[in-house]
C-alpha cells in the first residue's frame, strides 16, 4: 500500500530553538543532528545520557532535568519527542504544535507528527535523507548504514574540492553558462555503483508467492 510521502525539504534551523524531550541513545542522536543543523536545544528530561550531560556542561545545550510542561513550547520552532511510551504527552504535543505553530516529531508514531524524520547519511558537506514513508523505519537505517560504507575519506576530499573549484570560478568565470559547464566537467565520470542483496525471509516470501503451473491437460 502506498502511503503519503510527504514533501521533502530541508528546514533552516540556524539558531533556532529547537527542543528534544527525552535522555536516552535516541535523544542523543536527534540532539547533534539539531546541533549540527546550527539549531539552539533544550533537552528536558530528569535522567540525561553522559553523552548529553558533556553538552549541557559544555553550554552547548540547556537542560530542565524535569518533565515537558505546555509552556516549555513557547517560542520553538520544532519539538522532537524521543519518549515512546507516553501516549498522552505524545496526543498533548500534537494538540500543542497547533496552538503553538511549531512542528513537532514523536518517535514511531507518524500520525501525531507533523513531520518525518528520515535516516540521514552523512560524510562532510553531504547529506543524503532516507525515507520509506514510515513503511519500514528498519530498512531506511539499514540503507544508511550501507552507504554510509560507500562514502569515504576521498569522497569528503573530492566533495571539499568541488566546493572550493565553484568558489573560485565565482570570481573567476563571469559566465553562468561557462560556470555551469565547467561543474558539470568536474563531476562527469563520478558514478555511484553497487547491488541489492534480498534477505531469505524475502526470498521465501516471494516463492509462496508464486502459483505452480499446471501440466497441459490437468
Amino acid at each position: 500500500m502506498t502511503k503519503n510521502a510527504g514533501f521533502q525539504v530541508t528546514l533552516d534551523l540556524d539558531g533556532r530553538q529547537c527542543m528534544v524531550i527525552g535522555g536516552d541513545e535516541e535523544a542523543v542522536e536527534k540532539v547533534h543532528r539539531l546541533l549540527d543543523a546550527g539549531a539552539k536545544v533544550t533537552v528536558v528530561s530528569p535522567t540525561l545520557h553522559v553523552d548529553l550531560r558533556k553538552l549541557t556542561a559544555s553550554g552547548k545545550i540547556i537542560h530542565r532535568g524535569r518533565t515537558f510542561r505546555s509552556g516549555d513550547a513557547q517560542g520553538v520552532v520544532l519539538i522532537i519527542n524521543a519518549l515512546k511510551d507516553d501516549l498522552d504527552l505524545v496526543k498533548s504535543l500534537f494538540e500543542l504544535a497547533k496552538t503553538e505553530r511549531c512542528l513537532v516529531w514523536s518517535m514511531d508514531l507518524p500520525e501525531y507528527s507533523t513531520i518525518i524524520m528520515p535516516a540521514l547519511v552523512k560524510r562532510g558537506n553531504l547529506r543524503i535523507a532516507i525515507s520509506t514513508s514510515g513503511t519500514a523505519p528498519a530498512l531506511a537505517k539499514v540503507l544508511r548504514q550501507n552507504l554510509e560504507l560507500l562514502f569515504d575519506d576521498e569522497f569528503d576530499q573530492f566533495l571539499d574540492w568541488l566546493g572550493a573549484l565553484r568558489e573560485e570560478l565565482k570570481s573567476t568565470e563571469v559566465s553562468d553558462r561557462r560556470r555551469r559547464e565547467r561543474l558539470a566537467e568536474a563531476v562527469n565520470g563520478f558514478q555511484l555503483t553497487g547491488e541489492m542483496e534480498y534477505p531469505n525471509s524475502w526470498k521465501l516470501s516471494s516463492e509462496e508467492q508464486v502459483e505452480p503451473v499446471g501440466k497441459e491437460g490437468g
